[in-house]
C-alpha cells in the first residue's frame, strides 16, 4: 500500500501544518497565473485548507479501530449476518488530488461480539477521510471488522464515481467504479457472498 503513514496504517497520524499549507497553495495559484489580491482568491487558501483537513484529512485524527471498542454480546444465530449498506462515503484520490463518492457496504458475521452501526459508519469515515484508494479503504474496512471484532468473515463493498476518471476520459463521465474486500467465510463461503449481494441488491436504493 505504498507509504504506510499515509496510505492506511491505523497506528499512525499525520501532523500536518495548517500555515505551511495555505502558503502552498497560494503558491500554486500564484504560479497559475493568478493574483491572490483578487476578491474572490483572497481567501482561497484558507477555505482549501479547512476543508481538507475537515473533511478530506480527518480520518488521520483517529485510530479507526477504536471505533470498535464499545461492544456487545452478540444475540445473532451462528453464521448470522450482519449488514450496513449503502452508506455514503467520499474520500481522495492520492494520484491526482481529486475526490470521489458514492456507497459502501459493509458486513460481517460475529463470533462473540458486534457493535453499533454508527461505529461500522464512523470505521468507515476514519479509513475514507485520507488520501486513499477506493481499494485501500474497502482492504483495510474488511480486514479491521475481522481482526479487531474476532469476526468469523468480513466484508467491505465500495460502489463511487470518480472525478479522476471522469473527468479526464470523456467516454467514463457516466462510469461508476468497485471494489470489493472479503475476509473469513465471506472469502471461502460463495453461498454466504452471494447471499450478501442479494440483500444489497434487492434494496438498491435511488441514486
Amino acid at each position: 500500500m505504498g507509504d504506510s503513514r499515509i496510505f492506511g496504517d491505523v497506528a499512525q497520524k499525520l501532523k500536518p501544518n495548517p500555515q505551511a499549507m495555505e502558503k502552498a497553495i497560494g503558491d500554486f495559484l500564484e504560479a497559475a497565473g493568478f493574483s491572490l489580491e483578487h476578491p474572490q482568491l483572497r481567501h482561497t487558501p484558507q477555505r482549501v485548507v479547512k476543508v481538507w483537513l475537515e473533511r478530506f484529512l480527518d480520518g488521520y485524527a483517529c485510530l479507526p479501530k477504536q471505533f470498535l471498542e464499545e461492544r456487545f454480546p452478540s444475540p445473532a444465530e451462528e453464521g448470522q449476518m450482519v449488514l450496513l449498506h449503502h452508506i455514503r462515503f467520499h474520500s481522495m484520490c492520492p494520484h491526482h488530488l481529486l475526490p470521489y463518492e458514492g456507497y459502501a457496504h459493509m458486513a460481517y458475521v460475529p463470533s462473540q461480539s458486534i457493535v453499533g452501526f454508527g461505529r461500522l459508519a464512523a470505521l468507515l469515515q476514519g479509513f475514507a477521510h485520507r488520501l486513499s484508494l477506493q481499494e485501500d479503504i474497502a482492504s483495510n474496512v474488511a480486514h479491521t471488522l475481522y481482526t479487531e471484532l474476532h469476526a468469523q468473515g468480513a466484508a467491505c463493498i465500495l460502489q463511487a464515481r470518480q472525478c479522476c476518471l471522469r473527468l479526464r476520459r470523456a467516454h467514463c463521465v457516466d462510469a461508476w467504479t468497485q471494489a470489493e474486500a472479503y475476509e473469513g467465510k465471506f472469502k471461502t463461503e460463495s453461498a454466504l457472498q452471494q447471499a450478501l449481494w442479494l440483500r444489497i441488491q434487492s434494496s438498491t436504493p435511488n441514486p
